[in-house]
């Protein structure tokens, strides 16, 4: 991520959803112009950007956030947790279509994957992402290092 990305979380997070949104965008024209080999290279790029998203935000960001706010056992970082669940699920469906060689189901699950994120990115963006901003404060240097790891 570029300085300007890193300077707080909803910058950082936004820019990475971006960059997944970007990703599956190369995936599908990828198999719309039937270029299988770069079809699979490219949504195993995608598969592990959007996986690591969702690591990030449960591993590190949901917790800070949860600690800052004392919001524990519920709230918007729960059902986070359970809209990536369910995304996961469809992922997972993706991959097995990817596996027996059906890279157009793979894209036809995608349809899927893609109504789930965009109704997903919303909430993060503009409710979770400034509720981290705010709650963070000089915490989100540490916690934006930390995420340098994945």
């Amino acid at each position: 991520m570029s300085d300007a990305a890193s300077s707080d979380p909803k910058a950082f997070f936004t820019a990475d959803h971006h960059n997944c949104d970007e990703l599956w965008s190369k995936v599908e024209q990828a198999v719309d112009e039937g270029k299988q080999d770069e079809a699979r290279a490219l949504w195993q790029e995608f598969e592990k950007s959007i996986r690591r998203h969702f690591a990030m935000e449960e591993e590190q960001l949901f917790p800070a956030i949860e600690d800052a706010m004392n919001m524990h056992g519920g709230g918007p970082t729960e059902v986070m947790r359970m809209e990536h669940r369910q995304m996961r699920a469809v992922l997972d469906q993706m991959a097995e279509s990817v596996a027996a060689g059906d890279l157009q189901g793979m894209a036809d699950h995608g349809d899927t994957l893609l109504m789930l994120t965009q109704q997903h990115n919303v909430k993060e963006e503009g409710i979770l992402y400034p509720m981290a901003s705010q709650s963070l404060g000089a915490q989100w240097q540490e916690l934006a290092a930390r995420l340098g790891s994945y």
